[in-house]
């Protein structure tokens, strides 16, 4: 498309072109009076522009209301750094422009929406907002009323919806994340509990190996035993739940064959520590002394245990600290409203937040180019954008599927792809699913407005783009984000 940053061509203006039974031939005003048409006659003109003139420009202060009497026109939206044609007509008749003109005064400055340009040369009825305005609140005004209501109603509305919709959100990952805190939290407790007794047994044998008599010079040895031991155990190399069993099994086997009291109890430590026979044997070796075997055992068995709680502890505090931080950093907690980022981040921190509601049947595919660069951003906004990508692919795949996150880059912007293995979005259907309140979720699951404020704030919010790719099994939603700070207006 052209570039509309062009300056609007101020054509002039002849008044009194057009006499009411001109006027008559619209359909606008097929149905006016004879006074009402000559009215309009006296406050419009007419307006020639000539083949690639721009008429009227997005954004700009919205003072004319514009019918086409004969030419072509484009309307066009920009869309980041591209000008996206939404309209060509030739129709006689149509109007743009201040079409909301006759809207009581909100405080809000009215501007034009899209920007038009004359294909060809073209002729427009033009009148002032003002006087359209004051023309429709007077001789319409119960339809006016209506307009009105229907207006600021829906505008109302989605404010309201839009604001529960958020509160509801917040309220669902509070709960998950609450539910993600709580487990280990309590895995933390209950390591912690059990620590406790397992020091108080440590020192329970420790006093019975002293009460032994044991030689010291034994007692020194048994006690870098232990210290072998337990580098032997952090060591280890993870087994699989049948070699695990095996291992129980062997050393189970030749407890028993010690007399060792509770040696199958104690075999799952052992293996859990990655202590074989071998090991056990150089146990054995060191003791010395039948007699104090069992003693010896026990008192590594305690601090393998102890090893494997304060791991397990560890493990607990780690992850509570991790999610804290990924919570901090999708709600942007202490940081500027602007920034430059990495995207990465926000994805995991959300990735983070909706573990709960993703939960063990989704598979998480994560295909990261980290070599892209940084977007200037507003982070908490597109948080909220990815939340609701992969909220609605979730509930696409109803809790069963693939759900792959893939960033690479695209001339100059870097793409995030959200994409599901779901049923798909029907064809008739793709086109309607950036409108506010559409939904294809079953009442009271869903508000229609996710994916209409993911749109303003991708397209309106960040100078990018949104769009939907979608077949059975396959549907990816695209954000095309600018590597620069989009132009000012």
């Amino acid at each position: 498309m052209a570039d509309t940053t062009d300056e609007v061509r101020l054509v002039p203006c002849d008044p009194g072109a057009l006499t009411p039974d001109d006027l008559r031939t619209l359909f606008l005003f097929e149905k006016l009076t004879a006074d009402q048409l000559a009215w309009i006659s006296a406050h419009g003109c007419t307006m020639h522009m000539p083949a690639g003139g721009v008429v009227i420009r997005e954004g700009d202060p919205a003072d004319q209301f514009f019918i086409l009497l004969s030419g072509t026109i484009a309307l066009t939206r920009k869309i980041g750094q591209d000008e996206v044609e939404t309209t060509r007509t030739e129709q006689r008749g149509v109007y743009m422009g201040a079409t909301q003109s006759y809207l009581r005064d909100d405080g809000l400055e009215r501007r034009y929406m899209a920007s038009m340009r004359a294909l060809d040369d073209a002729d427009f009825f033009v009148m002032s907002a003002s006087d359209f305005g004051h023309m429709m609140r007077e001789w319409f005004p119960m339809a006016i009323h209506l307009l009105e209501g229907l207006t600021l109603g829906m505008r109302s509305t989605q404010a309201a919806v839009s604001e529960r919709q958020r509160l509801t959100a917040l309220g669902a990952l509070s709960a998950g994340l609450m539910h993600e805190l709580n487990n280990p939290a309590a895995a933390a407790g209950r390591a912690t509990s059990a620590l406790r007794q397992r020091v108080a047994g440590m020192r329970h044998k420790l006093a019975m190996l002293a009460a032994g008599k044991v030689d010291p010079e034994r007692l020194v040895a048994l006690v870098e035993l232990q210290e072998d031991v337990i580098e032997r155990a952090a060591k280890a190399k993870p087994l699989t739940v049948m070699e695990t069993a095996d291992r129980e099994d062997e050393l189970g086997d030749w407890m028993d064959e010690r007399n060792v009291t509770g040696g199958w109890d104690l075999s799952p430590v052992f293996a859990q520590g990655g202590i074989d026979i071998e090991c056990l044997t150089l146990i054995e070796e060191r003791v010395g002394t039948q007699a104090l075997l069992d003693q010896a055992i026990h008192w590594i068995g305690y601090a393998l245990e102890t090893e494997q709680l304060m791991t397990d502890i560890e493990d607990a505090t780690s992850r509570v600290s991790s999610l804290v931080s990924a919570a901090k950093q999708y709600s942007q907690m202490d940081r500027a409203a602007h920034q430059w980022i990495d995207v990465h981040t926000g994805l995991d921190s959300t990735l983070v937040m909706l573990t709960h509601k993703i939960g063990n049947g989704v598979t998480v595919v994560k295909d990261y180019d980290r070599s892209l660069p940084q977007v200037p951003a507003h982070p908490a906004e597109l948080n909220q954008v990815w939340t609701n990508l992969i909220d609605n692919a979730v509930q696409a795949m109803s809790g069963a599927g693939t759900l792959t996150i893939k960033t690479y880059r695209e001339d100059d912007h870097v793409v995030v792809a959200v994409g599901d293995t779901g049923p798909g979005v029907p064809e008739d259907l793709k086109k309607r699913v950036f409108e506010p309140f559409f939904t294809t979720k079953p009442v009271g699951e869903g508000t229609g407005l996710g994916l209409d404020i993911s749109y303003r704030i991708i397209v309106n919010g960040h100078g990018g783009d949104i769009r939907l790719e979608s077949q059975p099994g396959d549907t990816k939603f695209l954000v095309r984000l600018p590597l620069t700070e989009p132009s000012s207006a």
